[in-house]
């Protein structure tokens, strides 16, 4: 959006500023890092981003709000980091494990208790790209509970792979349960976050025009999950032993991205 009826701070670098994926990028970073004798280097880094994150926001955009995402942020790891820091070796070592489970888990309390007090997180950041008139609107609101309620589910659905991997298999390093279902989790809620706000639209212009409803063009939100199978299938190919199992989410992606893509292109705009 390139001008702003509030007077926001404009341009690529605010733009990007104002997602609310940026806002999640160090709890991200730090879930899918930590681990056995990574945890300093996890929550440092984690950390780091988030005060660059915030500082630059704040810099861009001067008129800025301070968001609750960014506020967690920096509290939650600066909190692990000091813990980490006076930690007994016992309770380092658990850190180690389970961290990456207790930020998600975090992260999921963070997405589903600000819908609970009716102000999704997303909602900070997309006021922050409309116009006031819009902010109390039944769609812009929809659409703000949708999308959060997305991320939080995403968390959930990471924090039980990496407890599945810790609890029952023992092995935080497991290469379905420590990465692949988590990026994928993560990965379904990006793509969510960009594709539901072009759906809430078009069916709001319908709406107001008086025509009827259209079936919800899923095959668009699809076409990149189905896409991220192949590099899936690469990653099983070299790093695990189930070959047969990497060359078949390999040719299932090619075929399912193939037969989406045919689709979208039939969907109403």
């Amino acid at each position: 959006m390139s001008t702003r009826a509030h007077g926001k701070a404009t341009g690529p670098v605010a733009g990007f500023l104002e997602n609310p994926v940026v806002g999640m990028a160090p709890w991200i970073i730090f879930s899918l890092l930590v681990g056995p004798g990574r945890f300093e280097l996890a929550v440092g880094l984690a950390l780091a981003v988030s005060v660059a994150l915030t500082a630059l926001s704040h810099l861009v955009n001067r008129g800025s709000s301070w968001k609750l995402l960014e506020l967690a942020d920096i509290v939650f790891f600066a909190t692990m980091a000091v813990i980490g820091a006076l930690a007994s070796e016992g309770t380092l070592n658990w850190l180690e494990t389970y961290a990456g489970e207790v930020a998600n888990i975090a992260l999921a309390v963070i997405a589903f208790g600000s819908m609970a007090v009716r102000t999704p997180f997303t909602l900070q950041y997309a006021r922050e790209q409309v116009d006031p008139s819009l902010w109390h609107t039944r769609g812009f609101l929809r659409t703000n509970y949708m999308i959060t309620g997305a991320w939080g589910i995403a968390f959930l659905v990471a924090a039980a792979a990496g407890a599945y991997g810790d609890l029952v298999l023992r092995n935080s390093g497991n290469i379905w349960t420590g990465w692949v279902i988590q990026i994928l989790a993560i990965v379904a809620a990006v793509k969510f976050t960009v594709w539901y706000p072009d759906v809430a639209r078009a069916r709001a212009v319908r709406e107001a025009s008086g025509l009827p409803p259209e079936p919800t063009p899923w095959a668009g939100f699809l076409v990149p999950l189905a896409g991220t199978l192949v590099p899936v299938g690469i990653v099983v190919l070299v790093f695990d032993n189930m070959w047969w199992l990497g060359v078949a989410l390999i040719v299932a992606g090619s075929l399912l991205t193939k037969t989406l893509q045919s689709r979208a292109g039939q969907e109403p705009a």
